[in-house]
């Protein structure tokens, strides 16, 4: 039966680059993919499928209930997009100005409404049922994940699985690891209150861009000198804002940026040396100071179990020439909130176009469209295996 599974997912292959081209020219921020998820729920309508909508938002869940007896396994795609304008020159660009699919969501959506269309032919021989999750809002914390499982969307699932087309690995490659494969994915503001002046006479002032320039430096150094070396992590100040005359020292400086990690103790660690640093600049300069540390979606953490069926995949997918057991990731990830629910795995499903290397959140981001039904096909195999792994 699955072969012929796989072959209803190949023939779909252009429908599914009309779903993707269709989707990456309509993008919706998260929270806002009202439309998006009305395409969505007009496929199922016009297979008969059966949905529940306004998940978590704007989220669907269907379910294919198979003629067999056995688990629930759910399967999601994400489908929204980025606030970013689109530079790459195709047909398909995107028609809304300054927002765009630069993280490959519309490739998932497109993978999942084939799995749904390919495997209803064989409904009566399916054991146990196929959850389809359709989210929303991944892009931005908190997230639309967490809010779906708490409106129920894991409810009698057994186990979840989901990819990510992944735009700087080779087609026909598989990626994943077991445990800690993508960091947690933080988020911090700091802003030095000191006493502005003339910048010809900074002995009257309490100068917060000195503070913000010595908190920039100082911070690196909670990765590279406070942390165990064999802890990964990542501390990235990315906004420094201050002042806006060349003769003035302003009064406030801000400083943004993002913490990531594959360790909860780690987290803490992290946050309490940010601590340490910021106040310890801010009363050497007899300074005041805001701390605001926000934390965003845990690390995602594979099963093992679970894993294998990916990093043991073999031949079972004629599509998929390589698997790989990669290193851990630091980019975050809200399928994490899934996996700490249930059991299961996420994975990367090689998406690069040959000489088109251009990372995910690019205006020139895009993926290789071949790689949809490898998706596809790897996706519904981790419902397959753990179904077999049941039985």
């Amino acid at each position: 039966m699955w072969n012929k599974v796989y072959e209803q997912i190949d023939g779909l292959y252009e429908r599914m680059v009309e779903d993707r081209r269709y989707l990456h020219q309509h993008p919706e921020l998260s929270f806002e993919e009202k439309e998006t998820s009305r395409f969505i729920k007009e496929r199922y309508d016009k297979l008969g499928i059966p949905y529940t909508s306004n998940i978590g938002g704007y989220g669907i869940v269907a379910r294919i209930e198979g003629g067999k007896p056995g688990k629930t396994v759910a399967l999601r795609a994400d489908f929204d997009a980025l606030p970013i304008q689109e530079e790459n020159d195709v047909p398909y660009k995107s028609k809304v100005d300054g927002v765009m699919h630069a993280c490959g969501h519309d490739g998932h959506t497109a993978s999942l409404l084939a799995i749904a269309e390919a495997v209803l032919p064989f409904k009566d021989e399916l054991q146990g049922t196929i959850v389809l999750l359709h989210q929303p809002a991944e892009e931005f914390a908190p997230g639309g994940a967490k809010p779906m499982i708490e409106d129920g969307a894991l409810e009698g699932v057994d186990a979840v699985f989901g990819t990510h087309l992944w735009a700087t690995s080779p087609l026909h490659t598989i990626e994943s690891k077991s445990g800690a494969f993508m960091g947690g994915a933080d988020r911090f503001e700091i802003i030095f209150k000191g006493k502005g002046g003339h910048g010809a006479m900074p002995h009257q002032t309490k100068d917060p861009v000195m503070m913000a320039g010595q908190a920039t430096v100082d911070l690196q150094q909670i990765v590279s000198r406070r942390l165990d070396p064999l802890h990964s992590a990542v501390l990235t100040i990315g906004v420094m804002e201050a002042g806006e005359a060349f003769n003035v020292i302003p009064d406030t400086a801000r400083l943004q940026g993002t913490v990531r990690y594959l360790d909860k103790e780690v987290q803490e660690q992290i946050i309490n040396e940010m601590e340490k640093v910021v106040k310890g600049i801010a009363e050497s300069y007899d300074a005041d100071y805001d701390f605001d540390y926000v934390k965003g979606y845990p690390p995602v953490v594979n099963h093992e179990a679970e894993t294998k069926y990916y990093l043991n995949l073999g031949h079972e997918i004629p599509d998929v020439k390589e698997v790989n057991d990669v290193p851990p990731v630091m980019g975050g990830e809200d399928f994490a909130y899934y996996l700490e629910e249930r059991p299961g795995a996420f994975f990367f499903t090689g998406a690069q176009i040959e000489g088109h290397d251009y990372p995910h959140h690019h205006p020139k981001f895009d993926i290789n469209e071949q790689a949809l039904p490898i998706a596809a096909k790897a996706l519904v195999h981790g419902y397959k295996k753990y179904q077999e792994d049941h039985a």
